[in-house]
């Protein structure tokens, strides 16, 4: 058993619910815990990040640093880190598990040593990842650079020149924000020219946010094609608050919305970078009563939904919790421009269509877009929709080694006729390891079937 009181590794059985209610606070959010932690190990002397994740990207972070030289103590929900500075430890070999932006991001500040080696025990999902276009520009700065076809392991070498650099933005916006957090060190710092379709804008601002919280100075234009960073800059140490996960939320409130009852949840603030804040308007779209106080938002659950079609760029990591409220609203709902969705932990397109058709649902995909046709799509009456449509249930659905993919379905599983199997649902703790802890603290029900202590 973990700290949880779950086993280490298990799938989980999906009680169907009657209502939801009560209150919870917003776990601390994955993505700026982790961008926190490595300005903090950039950081000459003494950060307390107050407030961290405890996902296991978190822990990815905290353990590659820790291997690296810095100093790292977590005290009570902080963590307090004493940096490294400009000279990471070199001759290391890194293991960021699954985390992609985890490595990425050390990727880019590993030109500052000689010989990092970056390897996985995840090789069917971050070793298949692409690291081309990254490793590329890296290697166009002066960097040499190993690797398997683009793919891990990867081994850097620095020394790298600073000065102006082309990357692309089109796969992923990680590489960007790799290079950002190298440029400050560099003694000519980055002049970066973001070429292609630029996707998720949302996580390049908080990068660039991450940067200002540590004192480094920055220009970027209002489309962030052109990002500039100047060199023989220092991070500056001292104490930062990790604010409230968004991504993680938007299941939460899908949750909420899709079931009868009341449900506050705080620590969201409202102007908040996160793009998956925008999970809270598109919810409100399909007509769900979300009503926000201060950092609070109350959800009062339970009203019928209808489908919304929605450019997904910007919140790419609520696409998930999205659909399972379009699979219960009236109408087709379609989620446009997220082809990055395919290089995630699984593909979240295929793989979604996938499991949706298993549970009898109609979906739809093209090479960048998903469609799900909600079941209060055909003709009922109020008294039905009233009621709340729900899946068959009574069977197993794969997780697909995808946290992502893993809230979708237990909020399907919500709402289904009969109990639902997730399966590999401990890959949860990769973002939100008391998902299913909130959700009983609401009044959800599961049962938590232990697996073999091996890899699935």
């Amino acid at each position: 058993m973990t700290q949880d009181g779950m086993p280490e590794q298990f799938d989980v059985i999906v009680t169907p619910a009657r209502e939801l209610r009560g209150e919870l606070r917003a776990q601390p959010s994955k993505n700026y815990t982790t961008r926190y932690l490595l300005a903090a190990a950039l950081a000459e002397g003494e950060t307390r990040v107050v407030g961290v994740a405890t996902s296991e990207d978190a822990a990815a972070m905290l353990r590659c640093l820790r291997d690296w030289g810095a100093g790292v103590d977590l005290v009570g929900e902080d963590a307090v880190i004493r940096g490294f500075g400009v000279r990471p430890r070199p001759g290391v070999t890194l293991n960021p598990g699954n985390a992609g932006a985890v490595a990425r991001f050390l990727m880019g500040v590993s030109a500052l040593t000689t010989r990092t080696t970056f390897v996985t025990d995840y090789p069917d999902s971050l070793g298949r990842r692409p690291q081309g276009d990254l490793l590329g520009a890296l290697e166009r700065l002066g960097a040499q650079v190993s690797s398997d076809g683009g793919r891990l392991p990867i081994t850097i070498s620095g020394p790298v020149r600073g000065g102006p650099l082309e990357v692309s933005a089109e796969r992923s916006s990680q590489y960007a924000s790799a290079l950002m957090f190298l440029a400050p060190l560099l003694p000519q710092g980055l002049d970066l020219h973001l070429t292609g379709d630029i996707k998720s804008h949302a996580p390049l601002r908080q990068t660039l946010d991450t940067l200002s919280a540590f004192g480094i100075r920055w220009t970027a234009t209002e489309d962030l094609r052109r990002v500039t960073v100047p060199g023989a800059q220092a991070y500056r140490p001292g104490r930062v608050l990790v604010p409230g996960d968004y991504p993680g939320s938007a299941a939460i409130l899908a949750a909420a919305a899709l079931l009868p009852g009341e449900v506050r949840l705080s620590n969201l603030r409202e102007d908040d970078l996160q793009g998956e804040k925008e999970a809270v308007n598109v919810l409100r779209e399909m007509g769900a009563d979300i009503a926000r106080e201060g950092d609070t938002l109350t959800v009062r659950g339970g009203r019928p939904l209808r489908a919304v079609r929605r450019d997904g760029d910007s919140f790419t990591d609520a696409v998930q919790a999205l659909t399972a409220a379009a699979a219960f609203a009236r109408g087709q709902t379609t989620w446009e421009n997220v082809a990055t969705l395919r290089l995630k932990e699984c593909d979240r397109i295929s793989d979604t269509r996938a499991e949706l058709e298993r549970l009898g649902l109609r979906a739809s995909e093209t090479d960048s877009s998903l469609s799900v046709e909600g079941l209060d799509s055909e003709e009922r009456g109020a008294e039905a929709l009233g009621r709340g449509a729900r899946l068959p249930g009574g069977v197993r659905v794969s997780g697909h080694g995808d946290h992502r993919m893993i809230m979708l379905l237990t909020l399907l599983g919500l709402r289904a006729a009969a109990p639902l199997t997730v399966s590999g649902a401990h890959h949860i703790r990769k973002s939100y390891p008391q998902f299913f802890r909130h959700l009983e603290s609401l009044g959800a029900k599961f049962e938590y079937v232990a697996l073999p202590d091996e890899r699935p």
